[in-house]
């Protein structure tokens, strides 16, 4: 079937969502609440599950010829020794600029399809208000969504993991993946496109209690001594722009739809980014939405192949 839908969300999960909607012949409305996509830098790993879920939406190609593919990945202990060493020849994460992709999936869609500057809130959702005249309301709005809040009674609250993260890129290049695990604290290091390194930090919250306090400063203190790749890196942050997270996760919902509303992205199942695969299971669940939207004779039973194809039963 088609017929119209309402996003709510801009991100990687809402745009990917709309791009395989239309597709499949329906009308799309995304709405997000800042002016643009999120500036926050960085790489994403696109496993191959997610690959296979671009191919999907005709974008697979686009983003292949972008990012990179590390040449080896290993951890390792502070002092540099190597912990384990992954196995070249298995399937492997392409790294991508989350501002690449995003770029990829903006152009992807006519230019009319997203409403930046537009707001959702709870109470309109509850309400049924400005929501009107669309047979499917989706919430691609992250884990504090509207659509989670407003159209899912009885939805939990989200939850604190007790760790904090940093992240950021710097001018350089590594040809590997290096992720350096230590006492309550871990870093990474991987390419990104070339020129650029992408950077993760995350520790304790107790070792990073000040919000405000100076990153680099902390960061030093944290991962001072540490092996040479991660001085390196340590060295180039001054002057760049350094993102600090509270890391938080969502317990299973029963549901992932409810009446013509349905979640996908971190709104349905934020999780911690230690297996980088938030981003990948934001494009497999949009890709999921729209072959089930566009296959089933209705929405209902659109909205709930989607649910048993993408919730753990």
């Amino acid at each position: 079937m088609n017929g119209r839908a309402l996003i709510v969300g801009g991100g990687i999960a809402g745009l990917a969502a709309a791009r395989g909607l239309l597709d499949r012949g329906w009308e799309v409305q995304v709405r997000e609440r800042h002016g643009g996509p999120p500036d926050i830098g960085g790489a994403l790993g696109m496993w191959p599950q997610a690959l296979e879920a671009l191919d999907l939406l005709g974008l697979g190609e686009r983003v292949r010829a972008t990012g990179s593919v590390p040449t080896s990945a290993r951890l390792a202990a502070p002092d540099g020794r190597t912990l384990v060493r992954l196995d070249a020849r298995a399937p492997t994460a392409r790294l991508v600029a989350r501002s690449a992709l995003l770029e990829i999936l903006v152009g992807a869609l006519p230019a009319d399809t997203v409403r930046w500057n537009t707001p959702v809130t709870a109470e309109e959702l509850a309400a049924g208000t400005g929501t009107s005249g669309f047979d499917v309301v989706v919430g691609a709005d992250g884990l504090n969504g509207a659509v989670r809040r407003g159209a899912f009674p009885g939805a939990s609250d989200s939850r604190r993991l007790g760790t904090v993260a940093y992240r950021g890129a710097v001018p350089g290049h590594v040809a590997d993946f290096t992720e350096t695990w230590g006492s309550g604290r871990i870093f990474g290091a991987t390419p990104m496109d070339g020129r650029t390194i992408n950077w993760y930090a995350a520790m304790r919250a107790d070792l990073a209690p000040d919000r405000d306090a100076d990153p680099v400063a902390l960061l030093r203190r944290l991962y001072g001594g540490w092996h040479a790749g991660v001085a390196r890196v340590l060295d180039a942050l001054p002057g760049t722009a350094v993102d600090r997270r509270t890391l938080y996760d969502l317990p299973a919902p029963a549901s992932y739809a409810h009446g013509r509303h349905v979640l996908i992205g971190d709104a349905a199942h934020a999780m911690a980014p230690n297996l980088g695969r938030g981003a990948c299971e934001s494009l497999v669940d949009a890709a999921a939405l729209a072959r089930a939207l566009g296959e089933a004779p209705t929405a209902a039973e659109g909205l709930a192949r989607y649910d048993r194809a993408r919730r753990r039963p």
